[in-house]
């Protein structure tokens, strides 16, 4: 059933595009992605898809040409007749904003959806959400994977002793719960305060780390002031060996500076936002999410059940 399915790619992360292609079995389609003399963007179609399935793939983390290009694709696609339109959001950027928690502020997550429904998207593919809820903001189908199946199965691999998993923050329970029961480990707290948007302070440590190794989960790195303090913190209760797993590695401001400072053994992250392999010394481990992705876009296709890839 691939023949009526096209995969097109912008320009921000076009080598997990070509694995998700070489997954599914398809090339990417032919497009046109430039810009005109003033910089506007400037997209192009260069096949026929009316009739077709259609996923177009792009990130939208920083520049704002990324969510702007995504949005162009989108329309091109819809006006040349496709039968469906799926966004393909690896990271969906401005997610943070997810709710009013201080006056005059917006709703940026809510104002991005709006965005991609109007210009045409059939039905949204993404994985791990800063928060949950911004499911709830699109009228149209939308499915949410998770890369914790990848990671988890890296750490399994590992076979790391006295292994505890930690949670840098409140918010992060649920899914630090998770990984501590696939992983048969402990499960600990970071007490964290924020100062600012993107700065923080752990405070404290709940529950027990002397003497184990741990692993610290959490869905996304901005500046690493998060893993920062939480690694310091953890260590000065007498943990070990400090791992870290992320999803989105969107490393900005001081975030390699306060990775090194971190003191991590290994730091894994995934390719939903594309990297140089060779920070931090050896101690970064990129895994692609290219197979699962490549996996949920076949099942879309075919409509089948998506559930089978949360395992």
């Amino acid at each position: 059933m691939v023949d009526s399915l096209r995969l097109f790619s912008g320009n921000a992360n076009r080598a997990l595009a070509e694995r998700i292609a070489a997954y599914i079995g398809v090339g990417l389609g032919e497009i046109h992605l430039g810009r005109f003399s003033d910089g506007e963007i400037d997209v192009q179609i260069r096949e026929n898809i009316r009739g077709c399935d259609v996923f177009v793939f792009q990130p939208t983390f920083a520049p704002a040409e990324n969510l702007m290009e995504l949005l162009i694709m989108v329309d091109a696609a819809r006006r040349a007749s496709a039968d469906r339109v799926t966004a393909v959001i690896p990271y969906f950027g401005y997610a943070r904003q997810d709710r009013k928690d201080k006056p005059r502020a917006p709703i940026s997550a809510k104002l991005v959806a709006n965005l991609i429904t109007v210009a045409g998207a059939d039905r949204v593919l993404t994985m791990d959400l800063h928060s949950s809820q911004i499911q709830g903001f699109f009228d149209i189908p939308f499915d949410h994977l998770y890369a914790q199946p990848v990671l988890v199965r890296h750490f399994q691999e590992l076979k790391i002793p006295d292994l505890t998993v930690a949670a840098p923050d409140v918010g992060g329970v649920k899914i630090a719960r998770s990984y501590a029961k696939r992983l048969d480990a402990t499960l600990v707290v970071v007490n964290k305060r924020r100062t600012s948007a993107d700065k923080s302070e752990a405070m404290e440590v709940i529950g027990e780390v002397d003497g184990r190794n741990v692993l610290l989960v959490d869905d996304l790195i901005s500046t690493a002031g998060t893993i920062k303090n939480a690694s310091q913190a953890l260590k000065a209760r007498g943990a070990k060996d400090v791992y870290t797993a992320c999803t989105h590695a969107c490393f900005s401001g001081l975030a390699l500076k306060n990775l090194e400072a971190a003191g991590l053994k290994q730091l894994v992250i995934t390719d939903t936002v594309p990297q140089a392999p060779d920070l931090l010394d050896g101690r970064l481990r990129i895994l692609s999410m290219g197979d699962l992705l490549g996996e949920a876009v076949l099942r879309i296709h075919e409509e089948r059940s998506l559930s089978g890839l949360f395992d």
